[in-house]
């Protein structure tokens, strides 16, 4: 069975290179176009490059349909592309940890962005639709990603909306048998009702689905979730650290519970990252009294340790709405996405 919507990267599009070092984008490995073209070969080209050693696909997934879907603001379709040319011109040495990287590629959204983008929200038939669209999204990005998981990967996503944790989700429990634990750094809890799908309500749709047994979510923001999703996250008995919490305690001493928790629960873990959590972030919601760069770092760097993380999902960047315009956002946005991978390698390196 062929594999559609996956199309691949040529590191050398985005490399600047200087006599006597080697980049990142110089030392990645990647597939070729023709793994990505057939489904066998793609299911082969995974095994092997697991079998050559690596050990964590890197894809993007660059749309922000289901972001107009929950009646934001669009911009997290360029998140991907303002990372690359900051990740693949780092320094390719061993302090990055980036030698079981495997650069796979992004999901074609080209198509469905374009629709989604011609569309009014607020006509309750046009907003219908681009929740129709984010649904299809989900099912590409389910195809490309569960063979990531089958064949052993973790997974670094770069999305991309926060609508992208139920197609990961799904399909982490499908390679798995196994329903999966999430922390997520947000202000939202993303547990909105089931009304179609957008990028408010990822979480809900899959603890419904049985993809989502446990879910903490670090920072929430009482004010910025509505009555009804909280109350929708306190009857499925799931549990948060409020931003107010955090800023009474230590972020150290709060981490540090949460991934003990996250250990208990002994089940694929999936750890979620919406970059608006983090002070002045260019975001699809930018928020000034989130987390820091420093803590974001920790967060992903800690839960990556624990020995069931099968994945990192950096959602909502949102290069063009920088305050200082879209080339200082696609600069900020590259180095801080950089940064969170890196914590992610780096953690993933010390587990036990």
């Amino acid at each position: 069975m062929a594999v559609h919507y996956l199309q691949a990267v040529d590191p050398q599009r985005w490399l600047q290179p200087r006599p006597q070092e080697t980049r990142l984008g110089q030392a990645v490995a990647t597939l070729s176009a023709e793994a990505l073209r057939d489904g066998e070969s793609y299911a082969d080209a995974l095994q092997a490059a697991y079998q050559a050693g690596q050990r964590v696909a890197l894809i993007g997934i660059p749309e922000s349909i289901g972001v107009k879907g929950n009646l934001g603001r669009p911009g997290a379709e360029l998140a991907w592309s303002a990372l690359l040319p900051a990740l693949l011109n780092l320094q390719a040495t061993p302090h990055i940890g980036a030698n079981e990287l495997l650069l796979v590629g992004s999901v074609d959204c080209d198509d469905l962005q374009q629709q989604a983008d011609s569309l009014d929200v607020k006509q309750a038939h046009q907003l219908q639709r681009v929740r129709e669209l984010c649904e299809m999204l989900d099912q590409r990005v389910t195809q490309i990603v569960t063979p990531l998981f089958a064949a052993g990967f973790d997974v670094i996503a770069v999305g991309g909306g926060h609508n992208n944790a139920l197609p990961l989700l799904r399909s982490l429990a499908q390679a798995s048998a196994s329903p999966c634990g999430a922390v997520n750094l947000d202000p939202h809890a993303d547990f909105r009702p089931r009304e179609g799908r957008h990028s408010g309500n990822g979480f809900s749709y899959a603890y419904v689905e049985g993809a989502l047994q446990q879910y903490h979510v670090m920072g929430l923001h009482e004010g910025k979730n509505s009555a009804l999703s909280l109350k929708q996250l306190a009857d499925a008995q799931m549990r948060y650290h409020s931003i107010h919490r955090l800023y009474d305690m230590t972020f150290t001493e709060a981490l540090t519970d949460v991934a003990a928790k996250a250990e208990s629960w002994q089940l694929p873990l999936a750890i979620e990252v919406d970059v608006d959590a983090i002070q002045h972030a260019p975001a699809s919601a930018i928020n000034h009294v989130g987390v820091t760069v420093a803590q974001a770092y920790r967060y992903v760097s800690q839960l990556a340790e624990l020995s069931h993380s099968r994945y990192l999902h950096l959602a909502e960047a949102a290069p063009g709405l920088h305050p200082a315009g879209l080339a200082e956002g696609q600069r900020a946005v590259g180095q801080l996405l950089s940064e969170l991978i890196i914590a992610y390698l780096r953690g993933r390196n010390r587990r036990a």
